[in-house]
């Protein structure tokens, strides 16, 4: 079975991830910070934007190819990955500047929100659409 629109978006997360976790890593080298955050706003935010986005982004891909696989519409797949990808650089770019609310950290928690809920609903219809054959 082939699932290329999950693995485009997984690519395309992972890449993020790795951004993310490359800033985390540079700002310790830099700080002489080898575990925590050493007190420094900054990298506490830089490790709280890495971690936020790995604990979204792992559900959401285990959503998305779950659909994929069950048999979701390309254009439905593609308008959530996308929808998710932006957001979470939304996300990522509101957090990394302040750790006060910003329309950053809203959009990009809306959005992926938003991705989570309409991947759930789709997952449990399709659920439902076959229920009398799995029950």
């Amino acid at each position: 079975m082939s699932a290329p629109v999950s693995a485009l978006y997984a690519g395309s997360l992972a890449l993020l991830l790795l951004g993310l976790a490359a800033r985390v890593s540079l700002l310790r080298s830099k700080l002489n910070v080898g575990t925590g955050h050493g007190n420094d706003p900054t990298l506490a935010r830089a490790i709280r934007v890495h971690g936020n986005a790995v604990e979204w982004i792992l559900p959401m891909l285990a959503l998305l190819l779950i659909a994929e696989i069950d048999g979701a519409s390309r254009t439905f797949l593609h308008v959530c990955g996308v929808t998710f990808v932006v957001a979470r650089i939304a996300h990522a770019l509101g957090l990394s500047r302040t750790s006060k609310a910003s329309s950053g950290r809203f959009w990009g928690t809306a959005g992926s929100w938003l991705v989570i809920a309409a991947l759930a609903v789709w997952n449990i219809a399709a659920f439902l659409r076959v229920l009398p054959r799995v029950w």
